[in-house]
């Protein structure tokens, strides 16, 4: 299936590691032109561009800050300059919950302000910021990266699953409002995703517990989720619009 991506100009946030990473190297594999993000970690978010480079296209690593807003401007806008244009924007970046386990009511009010505006008001900072550039070629793709969570909820993780939560109503409101523009906007909720953070940060015995309970029997992998994401910002996706997709194996 020809994707229409050749030439394609897309910024991935959050693309050094793990689902963006994965997403960037699609991107890439189908001749788009990628942007991708980086918070702390330039040296793997630069490596990745130049492997991205090596199979053809041109490729831009750029630092962002989910917590800044003078940092993503300066990222959108970094990759507006170089190419003119922005036809997809992947909204992957994340700013994870403290592991904390305290009570609701306990959870003081500053980290609470300090998830929400990363993990919602970071998402809408960046596609105001690119909705000229999209509006400008007469059409686009926004794919906003959410979580199973958003539906299933999480004790202890209340910051985050409301801010996913609200990207959910937030795509619901947009794609009301851009779709006459021809610019689609949706949700893609990964469940449980095998990426290295993940198998660092839990026991073998806790993935394996996990596994059982999803229907497949089988954890996601980065490149499920990055499929989804390339096919929804491609021109393949015709009038996929307002929706919020889950790739938890039936979970």
């Amino acid at each position: 299936m020809n994707l229409g991506l050749e030439n394609k100009v897309v910024l991935v946030t959050g693309g050094s590691s793990g689902i963006g990473e994965a997403i960037a190297r699609q991107f890439g594999a189908e001749g788009a032109k990628v942007a991708l993000t980086y918070a702390n970690h330039a040296d793997a978010a630069e490596r990745i561009a130049r492997d991205i480079e090596a199979t053809g296209t041109e490729a831009l690593a750029v630092r962002y800050d989910l917590g800044d807003d003078r940092s993503m401007s300066e990222a959108v806008e970094a990759v507006g300059s170089r190419w003119g244009a922005i036809d997809v924007l992947v909204n992957n970046a994340v700013r994870w919950p403290e592991r904390r386990q305290l009570p609701f009511e306990d959870v003081p009010p500053e980290a609470w302000r300090q998830e929400l505006r990363a993990n919602l008001e970071g998402y809408y900072f960046t596609i105001q910021k690119v909705l000229p550039y999209m509006r400008k070629s007469g059409a686009g793709r926004i794919v906003n990266l959410s979580s199973e969570l958003a539906e299933d909820g999480m004790p202890g993780g209340g910051t985050y699953t409301a801010a996913k939560a609200g990207l959910h109503g937030l795509t619901a409101s947009l794609s009301k409002e851009l779709g006459p523009e021809g610019i689609l906007v949706n949700v893609v909720m990964p469940g449980w995703t095998m990426t290295d953070k993940a198998l660092a940060a839990f026991p073998p015995d806790m993935i394996e517990q996990e596994r059982l309970q999803v229907p497949t029997r089988k954890h996601s992998v980065p490149s499920d989720i990055a499929s989804l994401v390339v096919f929804l910002g491609s021109a393949a996706n015709g009038n996929i619009h307002g929706e919020a997709i889950r790739v938890t194996g039936g979970k």
